[in-house]
């Protein structure tokens, strides 16, 4: 009889050995899956396991997108969310509703933009606030104007991103990638963009952006050749002309010095 009754299968939460069936619930330490009867099976099945049996146990936390109670460090509740990289919790839910909505945007500006993803206007008049005027010595003028004109466009420090080789990307500000400066891009992936440093040396970069909630970070990307040339450090001054009426882009660097202040 001892043995007949131990080799009786009960289930794992109420030990109840009565029910007929037996549903397959969650991994144990052991490699074997938990069976539950058909009540606490259905529950488990229901995602409400935790909050009908482990109510009153610790490890609780809110998901910081709905708001909906989670039970943390349960090995019943393990892929029911994710950890967030600033601190706190998302349930699975919220997590594939946000990486859907993700990936339709990115398809939809993808469809979008088709082949075209770059297009400009020379003929747009810029203007400019003295206070973002390149810095100009005669000797760059002498190099790049020949007989066209020189348009300052703007001037921007170097960060630590923006030297970092591994990146060999850097950032654009906004108010300057919106106006008419460079290409106007219609895509996240953007495309390439020619230019000539003012040893008239030419270069191409990629002009993008990063899609961020409701903004747009812009970038120039493929800087690392370009950077390792001119040795950019941070605190250089990396500047932007244009050539008119050609429409030559032109970037250089003015380098900052390092030295005491007087």
């Amino acid at each position: 009889m001892a043995t007949s009754s131990s080799s009786k299968t009960s289930c794992f939460q109420c030990e109840d050995s009565i029910s007929d069936s037996f549903k397959h619930g969650w991994r144990l330490r052991s490699g074997d899956v938990a069976r539950l009867c058909n009540r606490c099976g259905s529950v488990y099945e229901d995602g409400r396991f935790c909050e009908t049996f482990h109510s009153n146990d610790d490890g609780w936390r809110d998901c910081e997108s709905c708001g909906k109670l989670v039970h943390c460090g349960c090995v019943v509740s393990y892929n029911a969310y994710l950890l967030l990289d600033f601190g706190g919790v998302i349930c699975m839910d919220c997590s594939k509703r946000n990486f859907i909505t993700a990936r339709n945007r990115c398809l939809s500006l993808e469809s979008q933009a088709g082949t075209a993803n770059l297009s400009i206007d020379f003929g747009k008049k810029i203007h400019v606030e003295p206070c973002n005027l390149p810095w100009v010595n005669n000797t760059e003028l002498q190099q790049i104007s020949r007989k066209s004109i020189i348009t300052p466009l703007f001037e921007k420090m170097l960060t630590a991103s923006d030297v970092d080789h591994k990146l060999a990307r850097l950032v654009i500000p906004k108010k300057y990638a919106e106006q008419a400066y460079f290409p106007v891009v219609t895509a996240p992936q953007g495309g390439p963009v020619e230019f000539q440093d003012t040893d008239g040396k030419e270069w191409v970069f990629k002009f993008r952006y990063w899609p961020c909630s409701s903004s747009r970070t812009y970038v120039l990307e493929g800087l690392r050749d370009y950077m390792s040339a001119m040795k950019g450090q941070v605190g250089d001054m990396v500047k932007f002309y244009r050539i008119e009426p050609e429409g030559t882009l032109v970037i250089g660097l003015k380098k900052v010095s390092v030295g005491p202040s007087s």
